[in-house]
């Protein structure tokens, strides 16, 4: 069965992993010199702070190290998987948050930037980086989907959140290609300086959310990125939440199958919209016909299995 974490927290962590518990720690220093970057830098960069980028960056990588770390508790049977896919996350992301800043330094942009030699050698291998950082976490998955859980509801949270974050980082490649406008360019005579884009319909910098950037006005592909990236927290947040909750094992089972087909259902219609260039913030008929449905069978899904709960639980003590 699966060892669960049970010392302090930082402990536990670093136990599991210490090159992911020293870069999830170094990514929340590098995030606040990045705040302090914002109020102190002026400077704008597609129409974004210059060091908005950075900040979102370290922030997201320093949940994702410590989120692994957590999950390497769980995996004690597993040294190799820990050790290659720990040493490989951590190196890519220190070198692709270094990136990033050092674009951010220079005031040009980080991603689809092939204005420059050294501009497109600096895009290429972080795209080069990132995806192999994604194909080895494919070994956490297979450890995941193999390793028996005392806690079968947490077991399921984590064997499908971390299929589904895989899935959502996949989502990044579709970002690289050329938009139409690039290529028209090009055929005219043009010289292509920036490959691909976040934005689906129009081109990036717009109006956007405040923080994350997601464009207001056109779809984005962010959206659904962001949000298959953080499946396994999503899920593991539920489990948890549940547990704590006292609800019955396999009531918690249920719900965790029921939550995480909702969420990559959730998923697959944010890429839709996106891919349709609909803005998250301005969906039309049709996406929000679908975003409804997909909410209310969500619901009352959730509802019935923890109806069906009380209902045992009251014929139990009859």
């Amino acid at each position: 069965m699966e060892s669960t974490p049970r010392a302090a927290p930082l402990h536990g962590l670093w136990q599991a992993s210490p090159p992911l518990t020293s870069v999830g720690l170094l990514m929340l220093v590098v995030a606040v010199a990045s705040l302090i970057a914002m109020l102190v830098d002026p400077r704008v960069i597609t129409g974004a702070p210059a060091w908005l980028k950075p900040f979102k960056f370290a922030i997201s990588t320093a949940i994702y190290s410590l989120t692994l770390a957590w999950i390497f508790g769980f995996l004690s049977g597993w040294p190799r998987v820990r050790r290659v896919v720990g040493w490989t996350t951590a190196i890519v992301f220190v070198l692709e948050v270094a990136m990033i800043d050092a674009q951010a330094w220079r005031g040009t942009t980080s991603h689809f930037n092939v204005s420059t030699t050294l501009d497109m050698v600096l895009f290429v291998v972080m795209g080069a980086a990132i995806l192999l950082q994604t194909l080895v976490s494919v070994a956490v998955a297979v450890a995941l989907w193999r390793q028996p859980f005392a806690d079968r509801a947490l077991g399921w949270a984590l064997r499908l959140g971390m299929t589904l974050t895989i899935i959502g980082a996949l989502t990044g490649p579709l970002m690289t290609r050329p938009t139409a406008a690039q290529l028209a360019d090009v055929r005219a005579g043009g010289r292509m300086t920036i490959a691909g884009a976040h934005t689906v319909g129009g081109p990036d910098g717009g109006p956007g959310v405040p923080v994350t950037g997601w464009s207001r006005e056109h779809g984005d592909l962010r959206v659904p990125h962001f949000i298959g990236l953080h499946a396994i927290q999503a899920l593991a947040i539920v489990a948890v939440v549940m547990r704590r909750r006292r609800q019955p094992e396999a009531v918690r089972v249920r719900a965790i199958l029921i939550v995480a087909a909702s969420y990559a259902s959730l998923y697959v219609l944010l890429l839709w919209e996106a891919m349709r260039g609909k803005s998250i913030v301005a969906p039309d008929v049709t996406a929000l016909a679908s975003i409804a449905v997909w909410a209310a069978v969500t619901v009352v899904l959730l509802a019935w299995t923890l109806a069906s709960s009380r209902e045992g639980l009251a014929h139990s003590s009859s």
